[in-house]
């Protein structure tokens, strides 16, 4: 794959063309992290059975693996992506923070931590029955991300 930029300063605005022999997963993955950058990265195609949901990442409250799919959780549902969970961390914004092998949390909405110091300690959300748990090698990047924030 070659990349070529070219600098065009008569063109009002931006044009992204990808040329390629034939379409392949790479170049449809390609295709989505480009357009998800053009559309600000704040939202991502959220299913459920047969339906598709277009909303806001801020939304969601975590992200975790449940077998061989990623769920998205919000306040009052659950939602499957087609991400893995190491492409979401590319993709999500600088809030959301790996917790664990199989979680990924919005530290925005973040009400509560329960600490652990033999187990994992538990994330509570406001306005929510939810909780996930953070391990203990993941906890101090939380925290230090949760310390940014203030």
């Amino acid at each position: 794959m070659k990349l070529k930029l070219e600098m065009m300063p008569e063109m009002e605005e931006t044009e992204v063309v990808i040329k390629c022999a034939n379409i392949d997963s790479d170049i449809l993955r390609l295709q989505q992290v480009i357009a998800e950058f053009m559309h600000g990265k704040n939202s991502f195609v959220f299913f459920k059975e047969d339906t598709e949901f277009y909303f806001s990442v801020e939304e969601v409250l975590f992200f975790e693996t449940e077998g061989n799919k990623v769920n998205a959780h919000t306040s009052d549902d659950v939602y499957t992506v087609k991400y893995k969970l190491f492409e979401l961390e590319e993709l999500l914004p600088g809030h959301f923070v790996r917790i664990s092998k199989s979680g990924i949390v919005n530290a925005d909405k973040i009400y509560s931590i329960q600490r652990n110091i033999t187990a994992a300690s538990a994330i509570e959300f406001q306005g929510s029955h939810k909780q996930i748990f953070v391990s203990r090698s993941y906890y101090k990047v939380l925290k230090n991300k949760l310390e940014e924030k203030r």
